[in-house]
């Protein structure tokens, strides 16, 4: 303890206290430096903006190493911040390197800018995601799945197009672009459960989706807790939407709606009557609703 003390007191006791001090101001590269250091500092901590942060904290270095080389004429400040400038160069090009190694197909890109990127999703997360997918072409009047038949084994999002959704030939909605082409059939069963569609899903014109296979899906969610709980944001909302939006279209009588976020309401209303198939086929979803 006391030998701490000791070299305390020698650092600031026995230091010599500047006696004048200079009257001019330093010259404007130094100045230039400390506001580059600022601004610096002020980056985030993404991609683009560590790229942001090396990118000015490099050019303050530089403005140091040339202040101290033209202006105070001291090997040291010089050498140690023109080290620290060679360092934030590299790291730029790292950085920069693997910015740009990161590139997707087109349907990636617009998918990535229209999805992800608003809620914050960074290039090498999405990344993992997109790596685990594969675009598909759905031509004009082609099914993706047939009720009663296609069995529930993949989550597909679509990129471009419009898809058509019916059941026993009754139309229910469109599918729209960046919307779950399967969020309900996908939230219905568990990870060890099989099932099938039970609606019918038609291209009403030529159409690209991104396709994930269950399997590996629920791999990349047991890896990435993250990324599962991206997933389980996106369905949801994405059933929401189809719920709601069914809401004008379901009737049980002439005068009432069937409101879905009652779901008993139709058998009281109406026990004689056989259950809409608009309501069985979000059966399965009301769970999600009422959670």
């Amino acid at each position: 303890m006391e030998r701490n003390l000791t070299l305390w007191k020698n650092l600031i006791d026995e230091h010599p206290v500047c006696t004048t001090w200079k009257q001019e101001a330093e010259g404007a590269i130094y100045h230039l430096a400390s506001i580059l250091f600022v601004v610096g500092f002020m980056g985030g901590s993404g991609f683009f903006g560590q790229l942001y942060v090396f990118s000015l904290l490099g050019l303050g270095f530089l403005c140091s190493a040339v202040w101290a080389w033209v202006d105070i004429c001291a090997a040291d400040i010089f050498s140690w911040n023109f080290v620290l400038f060679i360092i934030c160069f590299m790291q730029f090009v790292h950085i920069a390197y693997q910015v740009h190694s990161i590139t997707f197909a087109r349907e990636f890109q617009l998918l990535y800018s229209s999805l992800f990127q608003p809620l914050g999703i960074s290039l090498p997360v999405f990344r993992t995601i997109a790596l685990s997918s594969e675009v598909v072409t759905l031509e004009k009047e082609h099914c993706y799945a047939m009720q009663g038949k296609t069995s529930i084994d993949k989550l597909s999002l679509l990129i471009s197009g419009r898809i058509r959704v019916t059941v026993d030939g009754e139309f229910l909605h469109y599918i729209f672009p960046f919307q779950f082409l399967d969020s309900p059939e996908w939230d219905s069963l568990r990870p060890t459960e099989e099932g099938t569609f039970q609606v019918t899903l038609t291209a009403e014109t030529d159409c690209r989706y991104v396709s994930w296979r269950r399997k590996k899906l629920y791999l990349l969610f047991a890896q990435h807790r993250y990324i599962s709980r991206l997933f389980s944001v996106l369905i949801g909302s994405d059933i929401a939407d189809k719920l709601y939006a069914l809401n004008d279209r379901v009737y049980i009588g002439k005068r009432y709606h069937y409101d879905i976020r009652l779901p008993n309401f139709y058998q009281l209303a109406s026990p004689e009557k056989p259950r809409s198939p608009l309501i069985r086929h979000f059966q399965n979803s009301k769970k999600y609703c009422d959670k």
